[in-house]
């Protein structure tokens, strides 16, 4: 009868899920419960804080992070200092990002589309004003940022990751535009561009003959937002 009964209520029971950890304490069913920082990712850390604060993160790929924490400690927006390597699908450095918690899963969300400032981006404050700033050193590892499965991979398109990873000592990046079209490239190549319905048709992308679906749980990921 294994996985036929839900976990128990209060068994602190900790559940992992694509990655992520999601305690068992007070959940009725796997996906009920509250998220937490991966212990393999301390990058994870910056979607949690002191409301008010303002979380200084730099990303494994070089660029950096300003994670604003809400009233309830948890991410509600997060400036990311650059454009991906995607300048060509109206991505400006900076462009921000609202996050919303998934009501399920428990999950951080990064809500599509994301928010360009062609005419320069306003001051990163809290909604009272306040800026607490900290600074999160530490980034993850490779390991740690590779996709273990092509489920994971969707797991991360579907809540609005963002991704950069390496194969054949070529950079691509995957994101979408203002108008919520995913897209993927090399980096700084619009020639390479591909348009895609969803992360089944990014997995269809051909790099040297061979589809990203094939090379995924391969290549480097330098860097992913979630």
């Amino acid at each position: 009868m294994t996985g036929a009964l839900p976990i128990p209520k209060y068994s602190g029971i900790i559940v992992k899920s694509n990655g992520y950890v999601i305690s068992g304490k007070g959940m009725g069913s796997v996906y009920g419960g509250k998220w937490r920082p991966h212990p393999d990712k301390p990058e994870d850390n910056r979607f949690l804080g002191e409301p008010g604060e303002v979380k200084e993160t730099v990303a494994k790929g070089g660029y950096n992070r300003s994670t604003k924490i809400g009233d309830d400690g948890r991410a509600v927006k997060e400036r990311h200092w650059t454009d991906h390597n995607r300048a060509h699908t109206r991505h400006t450095n900076p462009h921000d990002h609202i996050i919303n918690w998934d009501p399920n899963r428990g999950n951080p969300n990064f809500v599509k589309p994301h928010i360009n400032y062609p005419d320069g981006a306003p001051e990163f404050k809290n909604f009272k004003e306040i800026i607490l700033m900290s600074e999160i050193t530490g980034t993850n590892s490779l390991e740690a940022n590779r996709f273990k499965s092509i489920s994971e991979f969707k797991w991360c398109i579907r809540y609005g990751g963002e991704i950069e990873f390496i194969w054949n000592d070529k950079k691509f990046n995957i994101t979408c535009d203002e108008m919520c079209v995913l897209g993927i490239s090399e980096a700084n190549k619009p020639e390479t561009e591909k348009t895609c319905e969803d992360a089944d048709d990014v997995l269809e992308y051909v790099i040297d003959g061979v589809r990203l679906r094939e090379i995924i749980t391969k290549v480097e990921v330098t860097d992913r937002t979630i």
